[in-house]
């Protein structure tokens, strides 16, 4: 789960770097490079094997292995313990220890290679979708991106302005769910209105179907506003 396909170099390139790497070591050494489709690989099978290599965090993978090796009637390997390298310019968020994981966070937000050039795109402005469920941070990058000198539309601002007295979509909301989600101020209610349609498939398209071409176009009027301003 902690793949990122942009970062991680195939099977074969990390294999025959690690060839390379045992070879510079010590030419005579005997070893075999296998890939790991389950979590314990060759370890559980191999009669021939009499250590298995671990680090502090590791080490109760260790003895999982262990545990197996005795289930399948094989002796346990001697499990050695090493001590990992610090990566002293570790940020708070990372982990002490240097590693890949750290790295390709590191890595994140770094232009890899040059962005493709797409005849059929206008080179600006350059629209970005940013979505993500409650508590992802949308809010957090919208900020930053704010603050790098992007245009930022509030789809959910768009929501609630689409639904007010006078605004686009008013009117027809109101003729379509009734007199009953009227607040006395005029204004909807949205609780009223939720009730109705959650739950009932056919009635939230009525809504959506109503609301989100007037979203879309409040939307393209800001796109043009940005563009305008620069």
């Amino acid at each position: 789960d902690k793949v990122l396909a942009e970062l991680i170099e195939p099977y074969e390139v990390r294999a025959a770097k690690l060839r390379e790497f045992l070879e510079d070591v010590n030419p005579s050494l005997r070893y075999d490079i296998v890939p790991l489709a389950d979590p314990y690989g060759p370890s559980v099978t191999d009669p021939d094997l009499q250590c298995l290599v671990v680090s502090e965090e590791t080490r109760k993978g260790g003895e999982a292995v262990n545990k197996k090796r005795l289930e399948n009637g094989l002796p346990a390997l001697a499990l050695y313990e090493i001590l990992l390298m610090k990566d002293p310019d570790h940020s708070q968020n990372e982990e002490e220890k240097i590693s890949s994981s750290s790295l390709r966070q590191r890595l994140l937000g770094t232009l890899l290679r040059p962005p493709r050039q797409d005849p059929a795109l206008p080179s600006r402005p350059y629209v970005i979708g940013l979505t993500g469920g409650t508590g992802s941070g949308k809010t957090s990058i919208a900020k930053l991106l704010g603050q790098l000198g992007a245009f930022l539309i509030d789809a959910d601002k768009l929501g609630h302005a689409v639904y007010l007295p006078g605004g686009p979509a008013y009117e027809r909301v109101v003729a379509a769910f009734g007199a009953e989600i009227v607040n006395e101020d005029g204004t909807i209610n949205r609780k009223v209105l939720g009730a109705k349609v959650f739950g009932n498939q056919e009635r939230l398209k009525s809504l959506t179907d109503i609301v989100w071409p007037e979203m879309a176009r409040m939307v393209k009027e800001q796109i043009r506003e940005a563009e305008a301003q620069g």
